[in-house]
């Protein structure tokens, strides 16, 4: 089990915590505030949520152009970007870091991937690994590298306010269809301690004669809520879950000077707080009564340990999620 934060900064934090404890006193207090919001919110969408008239697809196939795992000569990085094609057209989902490393660039370089071959782009949280980058998230704007081409006023769904330059921005309030007969549940909110309270969007598609895709960005609302989410909207089966769950109970990815970021933030829980294979078993129970046929796992906010366990633990056929690699629905 690794430590979060390195021994070498304990000293330092000692130090500084007669200014820190305030600080985080005030910080618990909103995250707390948040958590019931988060809650309010979830309960109200998902109570007004309708039935979507989901068109059953022909072909699914989803291509990930980043990820943690990748194969030979593509880059990885712990942030995401999928591209979801289908017989009625075409969707991104996230773009990692986007322009702040060269990863987003290098792999659809070597996909042949480029913004003109693309009908819409969806964001699933304002987070820096998946709307771009550090720089984007402070802006509240989404950021493409400019060798991946123009937007052309195509559609950026966000699930909440943001901007995209050259896109037409378009906020999910709401569970409703994008482009390729591709739906979003609409914003999904969960509070976080460091990044106060945050809405997420999942995607749901009809894969025809098998049942429904769901395909979360990190999960940060919870699979739980998701699923809740997505059985309001269909009655079809759910025969397939990917994408990120956020555990990392062991480990984290893409760890800076000693610091295990993705055990500190982003867990829903107060800082020091750790995630459990508890809330790992949680989950994992309620994956197992959906009854997926599939799982195709994202490893760039879930540690090894969870991956594996999830592996063990439900009766499904279950892939690591690869950069590179494209997966038929």
């Amino acid at each position: 089990m690794a430590f979060r934060v390195s021994p070498v900064w304990w000293p330092l934090l000692a130090v500084a915590s007669p200014a820190l404890v305030p600080w985080m006193m005030s910080k618990n207090h909103r995250f707390k505030e948040n958590r019931e919001e988060a809650v309010r919110i979830n309960e109200e969408r998902i109570r007004a949520a309708a039935s979507l008239s989901l068109p059953a697809l022909d072909q699914v196939e989803l291509t990930v152009v980043l990820e943690h795992e990748h194969e030979e000569g593509f880059k990885g990085e712990p942030g995401v970007s999928y591209l979801l094609r289908t017989d009625q057209g075409s969707l991104l989902y996230d773009i990692g870091f986007g322009g702040q490393y060269t990863n987003f660039s290098n792999n659809t370089s070597l996909l042949g991937l480029k913004m003109a071959d693309v009908d819409g782009l969806a964001i699933s949280h304002l987070h820096a690994d998946h709307m771009g980058g550090l720089k984007a998230q402070r802006s509240r704007q989404v950021s493409l590298p400019e060798e991946f081409g123009p937007a052309g006023g195509k559609p950026c769904y966000l699930p909440d306010t943001a901007q995209a330059e050259g896109f037409d921005v378009r906020i999910t309030f709401e569970p409703g269809m994008l482009t390729g007969g591709i739906a979003s549940t609409g914003p999904l909110a969960r509070s976080l301690y460091f990044f106060g309270l945050t809405q997420e969007q999942a995607l749901v598609a009809h894969v025809k004669g098998k049942g429904l895709l769901v395909l979360t960005g990190c999960g940060h609302p919870t699979i739980e809520v998701i699923i809740r989410m997505v059985r309001q909207l269909s009655d079809e089966p759910i025969y397939a879950i990917g994408g990120g769950l956020h555990f990392p109970v062991t480990e984290g990815r893409g760890n800076y000077g000693g610091f295990q970021l993705q055990m500190i933030v982003g867990t829903g829980k107060p800082w020091w707080e750790r995630v459990t294979d508890s809330d790992l078993t949680s989950t994992i129970q309620a994956i197992r009564k959906e009854n997926p046929q599939r799982l195709l796992l994202s490893a760039h906010d879930t540690c090894d340990h969870a991956l594996h366990r999830i592996s063990r633990e439900v009766d499904a056929e279950v892939e690591i999620l690869k950069a590179g690699a494209t997966y038929v629905l």
